[in-house]
């Protein structure tokens, strides 16, 4: 099966984005706009199972109304959306899934870790792992890739992230300001909040890192909503998202944050962008002097791990060391997908601790051919990103899409440097926003998952 995507380490074709000539251009235009303005044909019945996954995921209705429990809400959604997207791409005759060099990477990666198991530490741990997390992220990454195929779901999509994080970072905030702390193993209060009760936010580690990685969503919405009161709502957003972050206190989470400034600044090409951006960095700035003082010196035990007195910071140093110096006596294959709690008990003794590093977990885990498949998956979905990014302003829609695309690449690569930091290998933040940048690129390319070669022409969908 051909790539419908981006060929990676070969140039794009330079006269993809070019206007025809005479009376195709019209044509062309017009085709332009249906495919990054409509939604492609097809049914939306795999998107909105995908917004009410990530409804679930995020908010967590179950744990506020108890009796929801039972009804397993996110494998609810996530099976109608997946179901319903094989059945409507078959019926029209097209592939189960869109294919492009990433989601053969992903393939890849998956095939490796299925490989590796029979020398895993704990085999039986790694197909748990693989099937009861691993497999469940892989199917909402092509969920996402497939159903997002419009420029007005890919807004869709990114106004659902923003509102969705405010009862999250206000839970936050109230946390703080109220004293609600996590305990450490003999009871004590350590100062650091209680996360919001859901999957990927229930320790402020995760609770900044979902932060971080929606804001620049939200601020690329600021950015292409015309709407003052809407902008207005927006701008209230990512201020709660970044009080949010600092009231967690998690280092980790500043220098994402960091990131995602500097990247911001750094990727604005046009004039009012640009102006926005500066000014976001003067406003941080500004404020920057209001910072709690506990705040500020817990993030100087960056530089000097040894001046943290709770002892985090020197714990996860020695963990990086002996994740480091086991993958180098282990390089092909790891301890097994999920494995490397054991591996990390043989080497430091019986910790029980997850090693904090996206990249060490791939690598002890599966290997050097595994945190290699990653890696080349991670570039991929920034590539994709970077390419729509760069889009022509002068078709329809195009400026909608090269914006959003730009919050998603941000999103990634803040992503990059949280994943030195987080225990999140096979979690969906990392997927999810990958998932988006492949949809962006198969919108650019007016091959999204559910046009038809016919309506590509031109029909309409």
């Amino acid at each position: 099966m051909s790539d419908p995507g981006f060929s990676i380490g070969a140039a794009p074709d330079p006269q993809w984005w070019r206007r025809e000539p005479d009376e195709a251009a019209a044509v062309a235009d017009q085709t332009q706009g249906e495919l990054l303005s409509t939604d492609a044909a097809g049914s939306s019945l795999p998107f909105w199972a995908l917004m009410g996954f990530t409804f679930v995921l995020l908010i967590a209705p179950q744990n506020i109304i108890p009796a929801l429990r039972p009804l397993r809400l996110g494998m609810l959604a996530a099976g109608t959306g997946l179901l319903a997207m094989l059945v409507d791409r078959l019926g029209r005759g097209l592939p189960i899934t869109v294919v492009t060099r990433e989601i053969k990477v992903a393939g890849c990666l998956l095939a490796w870790a299925v490989v590796t198991i029979p020398l895993s530490y704990w085999p039986g741990g790694s197909v748990n792992l693989l099937l009861d997390q691993y497999l469940k992220t892989l199917a909402i990454f092509l969920l996402i890739a497939n159903a997002v195929s419009s420029v007005r779901r890919l807004r869709q999509v990114a106004w659902a992230l923003t509102l969705m994080t405010a009862p999250i970072a206000v839970k936050g905030m109230q946390n703080f300001l109220s004293g609600v702390y996590v305990h450490d193993g003999v009871g004590e209060a350590v100062k650091r909040i209680v996360g919001y009760e859901a999957p990927l936010t229930q320790n402020p580690n995760d609770l900044a890192l979902l932060l971080n990685l929606i804001l620049p969503l939200t601020a690329a919405l600021f950015l292409i909503t015309p709407s003052p009161a809407l902008r207005a709502t927006l701008f209230g957003i990512a201020v709660l998202q970044v009080v949010g972050i600092v009231v967690t206190f998690s280092r980790a989470g500043f220098l994402t944050f960091a990131t995602t400034l500097a990247v911001t600044v750094l990727t604005t090409s046009r004039r009012l962008n640009r102006r926005w951006a500066w000014g976001l960095l003067i406003l941080v700035m500004v404020f920057t002097p209001l910072l709690p003082d506990d705040y500020v010196s817990h993030l100087f035990t960056i530089a000097d791990v040894n001046t943290d007195p709770t002892g985090s910071a020197q714990g996860r140093w020695d963990q990086q060391v002996a994740a480091v110096g086991y993958v180098l006596n282990h390089p092909i294959v790891g301890a097994g997908i999920g494995q490397n709690i054991l591996a990390l008990n043989e080497v430091l003794g019986p910790a029980w601790l997850m090693v904090h590093s996206v990249y060490l977990e791939y690598a002890i885990d599966l290997g050097l051919p595994g945190l290699i498949l990653y890696l080349l998956l991670f570039v991929g979905s920034v590539r994709s990103a970077s390419r729509v990014a760069r889009l022509p302003w002068d078709r329809p829609g195009a400026r909608d899409l090269s914006i959003l695309a730009n919050g998603i690449r941000t999103s990634l690569l803040a992503f990059a440097t949280a994943a030195f930091f987080s225990p999140v290998a096979y979690h969906f933040h990392f997927y999810y926003f990958a998932g988006l940048a492949l949809a962006v690129r198969v919108i650019a390319e007016g091959r999204a998952s559910a046009t038809s070669p016919e309506q590509a022409e031109g029909d309409p969908a």
